[in-house]
């Protein structure tokens, strides 16, 4: 939040490998005034930062504690095995947790998977973060099991991955406290939401300026021809009011 007298912005924390690339070309767009501020956080401590109120709303991994946000789930990610492109594994188009029986398993302290029984055989240590872990992998010291997004961001040209069935899944949510939306982040739901820009729904619209009330009803107000009153009508005498020389259904005089 900013003060009255300060320019807006919308703060969104994003973890890695989440791209907001999409919804931020977006914003700008249609939020020209309104400032976007991006910064990517460590997934364990996305929360934290948005707790402590260091941004609106985050991009997080769920699970999301909902005593205290508010979620609107995004999407769910495969979970594949990153491994050396001369894996034995890297013969088939995907790979069951059977085929790492005899793999040791990396598992970094900064997992975001959620396992109840990691496969393969455990590393004698832990590697601190998902980077560290991949520099192991490409090193021949084991393989690493992370989701999709994760594997795209930490490409290497001599590793490679195949999709792990029977796995943890992570998926992708937008959050924010539950007692601390705003309209930045109404406008930002509506974004990822796919709503266009003239949606009904969402944070509404101040009406314009200018306009009377029956413009804004759709109504139209009629014209008043000039000479009579707005509740004239019409009698159909001759006159000012009615046709001239009406004849109609009177006998024709003889000479």
């Amino acid at each position: 939040m900013t003060g009255s007298d300060e320019t807006p912005s919308f703060r969104l924390a994003y973890v890695p490998g989440v791209m907001p690339d999409k919804w931020v070309r977006i914003w700008n767009e249609r939020q020209a005034g309104v400032p976007l501020i991006l910064t990517q956080v460590p997934a364990g401590s996305a929360a934290g930062r948005l707790l402590a109120g260091e941004a609106d709303a985050g991009l997080v991994r769920t699970p999301v504690d909902r005593e205290v946000f508010s979620a609107i789930p995004l999407y769910t990610e495969q979970t594949v095995v990153v491994v050396p492109k001369d894996h034995l594994v890297t013969a088939v188009d995907e790979v069951t947790p059977e085929d790492l029986a005899d793999d040791i398993v990396l598992h970094p302290l900064d997992d975001v998977l959620a396992w109840e029984n990691l496969p393969g055989r455990p590393a004698l240590e832990r590697p601190a973060t998902t980077a560290d872990a991949v520099e192991l992998v490409a090193a021949g010291i084991g393989v690493l099991v992370v989701p999709l997004s994760l594997a795209r961001l930490h490409h290497r040209k001599d590793l490679t991955h195949r999709p792990l069935t029977d796995a943890p899944e992570s998926s992708v949510a937008l959050a924010w406290p539950e007692d601390a939306k705003t309209d930045q982040v109404e406008d930002f739901i509506g974004i990822v939401r796919g709503r266009t820009v003239n949606s009904t729904r969402g944070r509404q619209q101040p009406p314009a300026q200018g306009k009377s009330t029956d413009a804004g009803r759709g109504g139209t107000r009629r014209k008043q021809v000039p000479g009579k009153s707005a509740g004239a009508k019409r009698t159909g005498k001759s006159g000012r009011g009615g046709p001239q020389g009406d004849r109609r259904g009177r006998p024709g005089r003889r000479s």
